[in-house]
């Protein structure tokens, strides 16, 4: 009798891991799909910036500075890559920081555009201007699906019982992808 009943608990004990451990792989799978959002957005956001930067070129020539500025926020962007899966915090921050030192250099950008009426009404950088506001606001949902995934994750992990499940199957704590600071201030323009 002892015996059947300490079979039985084994058992329970052994189903509840397994609905604890494939709970964690479901939610992991979520957070790097979430980073997957986010990774194409971005890409999204990079292969515009060439073509916007050309149709402004052609009206903007003196300003120069500012397109070069955008191309090098674009080239320091594109260059930081990050694995979600094994990011540390300043990976995350620095990532952030290139993304938000893109944004800067894309709204100092369009602000110059207001200079130029005739760019303005230009409708190649209309739908240029409106493909990139659409990939910006894509951005902050993948960011905001992607940090709701890793905050579920992150307390599965953390909180008992599944935290002995996760030690055990080395479930490992993600990182969010959180605005910078200066980011969270208006853009200030000036002429």
């Amino acid at each position: 009798m002892i015996g059947l009943i300490l079979l039985i608990a084994i058992v329970v004990i052994v189903v509840w891991g397994i609905g604890i451990y494939n709970a964690l792989v479901k939610m992991r799978v979520r957070v790097d799909e979430g980073w997957s959002d986010i990774d194409v957005q971005l890409k999204r956001r990079y292969d515009l910036i060439p073509n916007l930067v050309e149709t402004v070129k052609g009206y903007a020539k003196h300003e120069s500075q500012t397109l070069e500025n955008v191309m090098e926020a674009r080239s320091k962007a594109t260059a930081i890559t990050v694995d979600a899966s094994h990011a540390t915090a300043a990976d995350m921050a620095a990532f952030a920081g290139a993304q938000q030192g893109l944004s800067g250099a894309l709204g100092k950008l369009f602000a110059v555009a207001e200079n130029y009426p005739d760019l303005k009404a230009n409708q190649n950088f209309l739908q240029l201007q409106n493909d990139l506001t659409d990939t910006e606001d894509k951005i902050q949902a993948s960011r905001r699906f992607y940090n709701g995934t890793v905050r579920d994750y992150n307390t599965k992990v953390e909180t008992v019982p599944s935290n002995i499940v996760a030690k055990i199957f080395s479930f490992t704590k993600r990182e969010f992808f959180e605005i910078a600071e200066g980011e969270k201030e208006n853009v200030k323009v000036q002429f």
